[in-house]
């Protein structure tokens, strides 16, 4: 593959502050190499310490936690407002702005545009941008990903010479892990998230995929969904980014850029509401702005490090000057989630088929059959770009609505554990039942029909269900049970960790799987000797075993189904199978 460089005189017009004229113990492997390289983990702790170094007043490194391997993952705090503490953040009201790289370590372009950008900002004393806020930096967030390091860890991405592996030293995907939040580095991330609340989080990413001539995408939510000030000025931003990125030579997307049908350009793009599971999606849920930045992959690095570069300036002016009028908006949001019990709340989207065409900036192709793999295949001709003229489709509704219960749910204690520990990492209000909770009215989930993922994903079995919430007899809830209010400022958070209709749930994730495993069951033999004597002593259970035997051939054909249709109607059956351990109640317990 060709590397694509820059020759010297053109890389020095790249950044406002050449390395000659930095401090040398602050300049990143990358700008001495001319951006063909990027440097190992012990880097960023060196230079993270440096900066501390030179500017005390200003700048903190600090560790938030550990690696599966035992790496300290670093944040740098860097700040004129004297605030370098959460408290003093949250005392002064001033607005935090977070930005994550090499989530995906092999995509690296963050980790070096970060430090670039500090530096520029604490050595131009006439930037007023860390007067009016804290930026937080988390150079790599995978760190042993980034320490599998390897020349062709990303065949198709240009530069830099070697790079870091996109999962973890466990091989899991960090950027699927927001809502379970399963691995030790996104717990120790969702900590600090919890001390600092952020107001703007910026995911560092490099997209895969096609050839053509934009450079980078900028996804901003709450636009399309979330609450509904905040997509206002979530849209605002994004033209703001945009507008930015365009005026310094970027052809910038607002939207992600991979086809609607894998290596085939005419079947347009899709610009969807993102899940929980994702960072944006996740940050949209706690009525904070979440922002994906996508630089491509085949730009060489020293443009794909310009273009972070100069996107996340951009970014931390638009908060310098909107960063306190934001802030007011998502305290609004905060109180308006309050007040959401009772009420529904969107827990999954759906792109509609309205459509509009636009002009792409692509390049020549082909499509052939491919005499290796024997598929049709997309071969580019970088030489002579071309417009596509393609649909977009970006207008986006609400799929599955959860209705929050008017008091909260309710997790008996035998399943109170695991949950609190999930509570706790997202920092979500609970309280801990130190005494029996007696006749509580409760609506429980009927499952018509739950299904195993065959195989394994990120570590878990997803499990999916079909079924309703229904009114239950009144129940006893033992010390030791958990209730998590509605009325609290993450009730979106809530609903889709917790309504069996979202993807993200815990349930969906695979947490209480145990509940759907049958354990207790007869015989074949017995189950026919327990069927007669139904039939024998119930005329109406006859008359229904033979309609469905009519109704549904499916059931007719399966032996262990009719057996179950019995085995269900006998007191010997598990009422605890397929039965949902959290509930739903309007009540409130005494504190």
């Amino acid at each position: 593959m060709m590397m694509h460089k820059l020759l010297p005189a053109a890389l020095a017009c790249l950044f406002a502050v050449p390395a000659a004229q930095a401090a040398e113990n602050m300049v990143t492997l990358a700008e001495k190499s001319q951006f063909t390289k990027t440097g190992r983990y012990t880097e960023v702790d060196t230079l993270c310490k440096n900066f501390q170094k030179n500017y005390p007043k200003w700048v903190r490194c600090q560790e938030i936690g550990r690696s599966p391997e035992g790496r300290p993952i670093l944040v740098l705090i860097a700040t004129k407002t004297g605030a370098l503490t959460p408290l003093t953040a949250k005392e002064k009201q001033i607005p935090v702005t977070l930005l994550q790289g090499g989530i995906h370590a092999g995509e690296i372009d963050g980790k070096d545009a970060g430090f670039l950008v500090l530096r520029e900002l604490l050595e131009n004393p006439s930037s007023d941008v860390l007067d009016k806020q804290v930026v937080m930096f988390v150079p790599v967030f995978n760190v042993d990903g980034h320490e599998r390091f390897g020349k062709w860890n990303r065949p198709n991405q240009r530069g830099p010479e070697e790079m870091g592996w996109r999962t973890s030293a466990q091989n899991a995907n960090l950027n699927r892990d927001y809502a379970k939040a399963d691995t030790p580095e996104m717990q120790a991330m969702l900590r600090m998230v919890n001390q600092w609340d952020p107001l703007v989080t910026v995911d560092l990413h490099v997209t895969d995929g096609a050839k053509f001539e934009h450079d980078v995408s900028v996804q901003v939510e709450p636009k399309h969904a979330g609450d509904e000030k905040l997509r206002t000025a979530g849209q605002l931003l994004q033209q703001a980014v945009l507008q930015d990125l365009s005026k310094a030579g970027s052809l910038p997307q607002p939207f992600y850029m991979s086809f609607n049908q894998e290596d085939d350009p005419m079947s347009g793009f899709t610009d969807e509401v993102p899940g929980a599971r994702f960072s944006n999606g996740y940050f949209m849920l706690r009525n904070r702005f979440g922002i994906l930045v996508e630089t491509h992959s085949w730009k060489d690095y020293a443009t794909r490090v310009r273009t972070t570069r100069n996107t996340l300036h951009s970014v931390l002016n638009q908060v310098a000057q909107q960063g306190a009028q934001w802030k007011k908006l998502a305290e609004e949001a905060d109180q308006q989630a309050m007040r959401m019990a009772g009420k529904d709340i969107p827990v999954s989207y759906r792109s509609t088929d309205a459509y509009k065409t636009i002009e792409f900036r692509g390049y020549a192709y082909t499509r052939t059959q491919s005499d290796i793999s024997g598929a049709l295949m997309t071969r580019y001709d970088e030489s002579k770009p071309q417009i596509w003229r393609v649909k977009l489709r970006d207008q986006n509704v609400p799929d599955k609505l959860a209705r929050l219960p008017e008091g909260g749910y309710v997790v008996p204690a035998a399943w109170a554990k695991m949950v609190v520990e999930k509570l706790r990492v997202h920092g979500i209000q609970f309280q801990a039942l130190t005494s029996g909770w007696k006749d509580v009215s409760v609506e429980r989930f009927q499952t018509e029909k739950a299904s195993f993922r065959p195989a394994s994903y990120e570590g878990r079995q997803p499990l999916e269900v079909k079924g309703q919430w229904v009114a239950d007899q009144k129940l006893q809830f033992a010390r030791g049970s958990i209730f998590i209010p509605s009325a609290q400022p993450k009730s979106a958070l809530v609903a889709t960790l917790f309504d069996p209709a979202s993807a993200d749930s815990l349930l969906s994730w695979g947490l209480f799987n145990q509940a759907f495993e049958r354990k207790e069951y007869m015989e074949a033999y017995v189950a026919e000797e327990v069927a007669r004597e139904q039939l024998a002593a119930d005329p109406e259970l006859r008359k229904q075993f033979e309609q469905k035997l009519r109704s549904d051939p499916a059931f007719a054909k399966d032996p262990a189904a009719r057996l179950e249709f019995f085995a269900r109607r006998h007191s010997s059956w598990d009422t605890a199978y397929q039965q949902y351990p959290v509930y739903k109640t309007a009540q409130i317990p005494k504190s």
